[in-house]
């Protein structure tokens, strides 16, 4: 005796229509904004949605070399994001409309899956991009099962008989009772996977489940490695790997002191303002970049920076400090 039929899962699929809708248009309204309402796919503005993805290099999970290699590869990095873009529209408006629901779904899944392991970890109060992944996750994987049912373009040309509609591979791509002997043990099982993928992630980004709360998009974090000095010139790279994706970090001041304090060598936020480009090279698609008042250092942004420098002959050992804006200071040894 079948629990499942024929009318159970068109009733499923029609009760997910709200869940459908709703999901339908988070993915579809990404096409919307980035080439209908304004074209986030110019790389030269500053809206590039590739800066964009850049920013969830430093803490991604799983993928992050896959990140690394389109973020300095910028023609692979504009394909893959017009390529992202069009299927985030398809997908979308898909299973807005339910037509062939099941496939889309998967889109749905994956999709999801790509922002919680890439910026699972930003979101600077409600831990925004990892609710986004996991519930997209969750849903993309419900959806496979429900289909579209009343209420889809899948009933629809179910109903008008169009042939196709009869075919056992249409059951697996579009709506309709899904062709399996045992559904159960599949929804527990893959029910509670993604139960732990949330807690494991929930953790990993966020030590949600257990120990100490950490949120890495609340103020910027830089990395200072590789600092060396000649007579003539102060290298360094720096890396922001931490803070809002939305605001940069905002360096004031760079100083070479002796290890007991004594200042050698300053620049200020003026003089920070005023370094050429080609004392600045970028290893990314965003960039750090003299700003106005200061050195702009967005997150994601890595470059190895030139500064000249005093002919000065120190007898102790040499160390590199950067001061943000916000008061925080980070040090390095120079070599």
């Amino acid at each position: 005796m079948q629990t499942f039929n024929k009318q159970s899962f068109n009733a499923a699929g029609f009760f997910m229509l709200a869940i459908r809708l709703v999901v339908g248009w988070t993915y579809f309204s990404a096409f919307w904004r980035r080439l209908v309402l304004e074209n986030k796919l110019i790389e030269t503005e500053a809206g590039y949605i590739g800066a964009k993805f850049n920013h969830f290099l430093p803490n991604a999970l799983g993928i992050k070399p896959l990140i690394e290699y389109l973020v300095t590869h910028p023609d692979a990095l504009w394909w893959s994001m017009v390529i992202f873009t069009i299927v985030e529209a398809i997908v979308g408006l898909f299973i807005m409309l339910g037509l062939f629901t099941r496939l889309m779904s998967v889109g749905v899944f994956f999709l999801a899956m790509g922002i919680l392991l890439g910026s699972g970890w930003i979101g600077t109060t409600c831990l925004d991009e990892w609710q986004i992944g996991v519930l997209g996750v969750a849903t993309g994987f419900i959806l496979f099962f429900a289909g579209g049912g009343y209420g889809s373009l899948d009933y629809y040309l179910s109903k008008k008989g169009y042939g196709f509609t009869h075919k056992k591979w249409f059951a697996w791509i579009g709506s309709g009772e899904l062709p399996l002997k045992q559904i159960k043990p599949i929804v527990f099982v893959g029910s509670f996977a993604i139960l732990l993928l949330t807690l494991y992630t929930n953790q990993v980004f966020h030590g949600g489940v257990f120990g100490t709360l950490h949120n890495k998009s609340v103020k910027p974090k830089l990395e200072v490695t590789e600092a060396a000095w000649t007579n003539k010139n102060l290298y360094f790279n720096v890396y922001r790997v931490e803070g809002a994706d939305v605001y940069g970090s905002f360096l004031i001041g760079v100083q070479l002191e002796t290890a007991s304090g004594e200042i050698i060598q300053k620049w200020d936020g003026t003089a920070l303002s005023k370094v050429e480009d080609q004392a600045i090279d970028n290893a990314y698609v965003a960039k750090v970049k003299a700003g106005k008042h200061s050195m702009v250092i967005p997150l994601g942004a890595k470059a190895r920076l030139t500064l000249p420098t005093e002919e000065l002959k120190p007898t102790e050992k040499v160390v590199l400090r950067l001061i943000d804006i916000s008061g925080l200071e980070w040090t390095a040894e120079v070599k």
